[in-house]
């Protein structure tokens, strides 16, 4: 697979540090309103349109898999894009002069502790994840290779794009074995009928 994860962008773009304070403590909540915050998700298209994608079903995908990583509150875009853009986003930070297929930006800093990997008890955490862009020229053009829909395609670059957000790579045979393993877990997870 040719995805990667690409380079955080430039230091400008980080927020600055807050100096520590004393808080006071916070007031009892109600069982009602401590519900989790629902996953954003948005989609959005560049290049298009791709009348054979569906931003509606993509973002139904990419919440089912927010809601199998267990990330409740977690923010991610996610952009559907042609092989010109993508290949621009690929030379610009990857120096990579060609189209890829997906290309994850990470918006934490350092190695994030993949869903799935924390400790036992341990609650996932509410957070801005990043951008996964995919490139539906090349979708679909792996998808009539390998025979299959363009949804299940897609469905996969999302899920592995999402992965390399999480802190998930693949530079190592046991890496690669882990991450197409999450990869096909949250296949399933997003292929599944009915809400949510």
């Amino acid at each position: 697979m040719k995805a990667a994860k690409a380079p955080k962008p430039s230091p400008s773009t980080k927020r600055a540090s807050t100096p520590k304070r004393k808080v006071a403590a916070p007031a009892k909540v109600s069982a009602k309103a401590a519900a989790p915050a629902k996953s954003q998700v948005r989609v959005c298209t560049q290049g298009g349109p791709f009348a054979e994608v569906a931003t509606a079903t993509v973002k139904r995908r990419a919440d089912k898999m927010l809601a199998a990583l267990q990330l409740t509150g977690a923010e991610l875009s996610v952009a559907l894009v042609d092989d010109a853009t993508i290949h621009a986003l690929n030379r610009d930070y990857r120096q990579k002069d060609k189209p890829t297929d997906v290309l994850a930006f990470a918006m934490e800093e350092g190695e994030p502790t993949p869903a799935g990997k924390r400790g036992k008890g341990q609650p996932a955490q509410a957070r801005v994840l990043g951008d996964v862009i995919v490139s539906i020229d090349t979708a679909t053009k792996q998808a009539r290779r390998r025979r299959r829909p363009l949804l299940d395609e897609l469905t996969m670059l999302l899920a592995h794009g999402l992965l390399h957000l999480l802190g998930y790579d693949h530079q190592n045979d046991d890496d690669e074995r882990a991450m197409v393993a999450k990869t096909k877990e949250l296949e399933a997870a997003a292929s599944l009928r009915g809400r949510g």
